[in-house]
C-alpha cells in the first residue's frame, strides 16, 4: 500500500499536454494527453492514481476518442497489465475474438499488436467491426519504438462520418440501411507474413472442419472450403454505422481496411466487402472515405513507455511500415455484441 504523501507527489507530476498535431473539435481534443515524470513515482502510484479516477478516464476516452499517457512509470508489459486492471476494464481475451491477425500473448490481458512483417501496411479499421463481437476499448503500449516509421495512425470516425455525409449522403444512407457483409479466406495454419494470416482453427477456436462448420453456423456465417485447407467465410449482415449513447454517429466498420488491405496470396479485396443486400459499394464514396480519413489522421509517433487508451467505437487505428525493431503490445476490453438492424 502506498502512502498518501507518495501519491500526492505523483499527482503533482501529472499534467495535461498538447503534442504536435493534436486536433480540436468543438469541446474535444484528439488525442487527450496526460504527461508525467518518470523520475517521480512507481507503478504502484500509477495504479492508485488510475483506480481512483477510472470512470472519469473511460468517459474522457469516449468523449475525446483517445487518451495518451506519456512519461508515466509504466516500464514493462507487466506494469501495463496492472495499469489496465486499474482502469476496471473487463478483459476480452484475444483467443475468444474472431480477428484475422496473428498475435502472441504476453500476459492474459496483453498480446503483440500484430505479427505482420514491418513492410506490411495495416489500414484503418475499428477493431473487429467485421465480426459480431468487438471490444469497447483498445489499449496499446510501446516497449520499443521503431528506428524509422512505425507510427499508429488514429482517426476520429465521428468526424469522418460528418464529412462523408456532406460529400456522399446517398452512400451513407445505403450503409445505414443495408449494412455490410465481409468475406475473407483463412489459412489452414497461421501465416505471420500476412496482416490477416490467423488460421481458421485459431480464429474459430476449433480443431476440425466439422467443429469449424458448427461454429460458423452458430455465428450465422456462410462458408466455402478451398484448396490448401483454406476456408472462405462470409459474415451475416453487420452494421456500418454506430450511434453512440450521446447521439453521435460513427463510421463503425472495416470498410477501409477490407477495401485497401485485405490482400495476400489468398485474399482479393474486390471480393472482401459489399452491402448487405449484395449491392456493390460506391467506389467514389469509398475513395472519399479513405481520403477524409487520411486528412484527419493523427499519427501516434511512439516513445517507449507510452500507453494509449482508445474508445474503439469512436476511433479507427492503423499501422505504418517501419524499419528496425518495433514492439507495440495491445489489450482488448469490454466485449460487445452487435447485429444489424435497419433504421426505421
Amino acid at each position: 500500500m502506498i502512502s498518501t504523501s507518495n501519491d500526492d507527489a505523483f499527482n503533482k507530476t501529472v499534467s495535461l499536454g498538447a503534442p504536435i498535431g493534436q486536433q480540436a473539435y468543438g469541446e474535444t481534443v484528439f488525442p487527450y494527453v496526460y504527461l508525467s515524470d518518470t523520475e517521480v513515482g512507481t507503478i504502484a502510484d500509477v495504479v492508485e492514481w488510475t483506480r481512483s479516477r477510472n470512470t472519469e478516464l473511460l468517459d474522457l476516452a469516449t468523449k475525446h476518442g483517445t487518451i495518451l499517457f506519456r512519461d508515466f512509470p509504466i516500464n514493462t508489459v507487466e506494469h501495463f497489465d496492472q495499469f489496465i486492471e486499474a482502469l476496471g476494464i473487463t478483459n476480452f481475451p484475444y483467443k475468444k475474438s474472431l480477428s484475422n491477425a496473428v498475435r502472441i500473448n504476453r500476459t492474459e490481458r496483453v498480446f503483440s499488436a500484430n505479427e505482420a512483417p514491418p513492410e506490411v501496411q495495416i489500414f484503418f479499421h475499428h477493431e473487429m467491426a467485421q465480426t459480431p463481437f468487438y471490444p469497447e476499448f483498445i489499449l496499446f503500449y510501446c516497449e520499443i519504438a521503431a528506428k524509422e516509421g512505425g507510427a499508429t495512425p488514429l482517426c476520429r470516425s465521428d468526424i469522418l462520418m460528418d464529412r462523408l455525409t456532406d460529400e456522399h449522403p446517398q452512400f451513407v444512407a445505403d450503409c445505414e440501411q443495408y449494412g455490410l457483409k465481409y468475406s475473407n479466406v483463412m489459412p489452414g495454419a497461421d501465416d505471420q507474413f500476412s496482416g490477416m494470416g490467423r488460421s481458421w482453427q485459431s480464429t474459430l477456436g476449433v480443431q476440425t472442419k466439422a467443429e469449424a462448420e458448427a461454429r460458423l453456423q452458430e455465428l450465422k456465417y456462410s462458408w466455402e472450403w478451398l484448396e490448401k485447407d483454406c476456408l472462405r467465410a462470409t459474415t451475416p449482415v453487420l452494421p456500418a454505422i454506430m450511434t453512440l449513447p450521446d447521439g453521435r454517429k460513427t463510421f463503425f466498420n472495416q470498410l477501409i481496411a477490407a477495401w485497401s488491405g485485405w490482400k495476400d496470396e489468398r485474399n482479393d479485396p474486390s471480393r472482401a466487402i459489399r452491402h448487405g443486400n449484395e449491392q456493390p459499394l460506391d467506389t467514389e464514396a469509398v475513395q472519399s472515405a479513405i481520403r477524409i480519413a487520411d486528412e484527419i489522421t493523427f499519427d501516434m509517433n511512439w516513445k517507449p513507455g507510452d500507453a494509449v487508451l482508445i474508445d474503439n467505437r469512436v476511433v479507427m487505428h492503423a499501422r505504418r511500415t517501419f524499419e528496425g525493431q518495433r514492439k507495440i503490445v495491445a489489450s482488448l476490453g469490454n466485449m460487445q455484441t452487435h447485429a444489424f438492424k435497419a433504421p426505421k
